[in-house]
């Protein structure tokens, strides 16, 4: 079994990936930024901050393959006042520091988990983004993990190392945090919410579980190399149908108000809060059939599975 480099060990992905790679047989580094981290059944480095001269050179020692998690991450209230250059810091000479410090050690495949907003922000209705598509990133962040990937792809081709490119939209799952924790509590909670109506639109979201299976199927798959590729769930839902989802899956009944969609867009654009409002009346819809054919995958588990395995420890 080749010996697995996980950067981003202990947040969110990295946990449950390091995790299920144990489970599985394999021999895991675990890289992360300070002491304070606790990984189990991982050889565990201190790297400090990630960026364009971390020294990788105990935690590269015999690694095989390269799972890179770790990054500045999007943020709704951003603090500084060049957010591009923080998160080119982190995600652009971060990522091609260690690639590059990586081909030189002979690692055979470096897995970059990148972000679908590479692609954009939305879709129009059944127009899902492809992995063909043109990259369209509109903000810091994604801009910043687009020019990581084609950092990659530029040592991929000056080196042996293969650069596998991994697109997810929202990842769920247990203690998920953010807008997503954030509505699972709500839910939860029977709080009345005026999103009743929103019946229309499609979005794709990927289950944690699903994605550490595709990020694992991409370790030794022929077919993964020098390759992007989306993923998500397969089963694309209106705002209204996940919330409802939501309801099922903790069982409590759901008190959804059908305010109408316009009425909704009006007040988003009286407060200022548009974004949101494309995040809940909007499309975002992803095409994953070039990922299943190429590797022969599926989603290992449904939306309704994943979200009750999201809300087992739900506080």
């Amino acid at each position: 079994m080749p010996k697995i480099l996980v950067t981003g060990a202990s947040g969110f992905v990295g946990k449950s990936l390091t995790a299920e790679l144990f489970r599985q047989g394999y021999a895991i580094g675990a890289a992360v930024r300070s002491r304070k981290s606790q990984i189990y059944n991982a050889e565990v480095v201190v790297v400090g901050e990630i960026d364009g001269n971390t020294d990788w050179t105990n935690a590269l020692r015999n690694v095989d393959v390269v799972i890179h998690l770790a990054a500045r991450v999007h943020v709704m209230k951003e603090s500084f006042a060049n957010p591009l250059a923080e998160f080119r810091k982190v995600n652009v000479e971060g990522t091609q520091h260690l690639a590059k410090f990586a081909a030189s050690v002979d690692v055979k495949r470096f897995i970059f988990i990148s972000s679908i907003k590479v692609n954009g922000e939305f879709t129009e209705l059944d127009q899902p983004f492809t992995a063909k598509d043109a990259a369209n990133p509109q903000d810091a962040y994604a801009t910043s993990k687009y020019e990581a990937e084609q950092g990659l792809t530029r040592i991929a081709e000056e080196t042996s190392m293969e650069v596998v490119n991994i697109r997810p939209p929202l990842v769920y799952g247990a203690d998920v945090n953010a807008n997503f924790g954030s509505l699972l509590r709500i839910v939860k909670r029977g709080m009345p919410l005026p999103l009743g109506a929103i019946t229309q639109n499609r979005r794709s979201f990927v289950a944690l579980d699903n994605l550490i299976d595709l990020i694992i199927t991409c370790i030794n798959h022929p077919n993964a190399a020098d390759q992007t590729f989306l993923v998500s769930d397969d089963e694309d839902v209106s705002t209204t149908d996940l919330l409802r989802k939501m309801a099922v899956a903790q069982g409590v009944p759901n008190r959804l108000l059908p305010v109408p969609v316009a009425l909704l867009n009006s007040c988003a654009k009286l407060f200022g809060k548009q974004a949101i409002a494309q995040r809940l009346l909007g499309n975002l819809q992803v095409d994953i059939s070039h990922t299943q054919k190429l590797l022969n995958w599926q989603p290992i588990i449904s939306l309704d599975e994943g979200l009750r395995r999201a809300v087992i420890n739900l506080k």
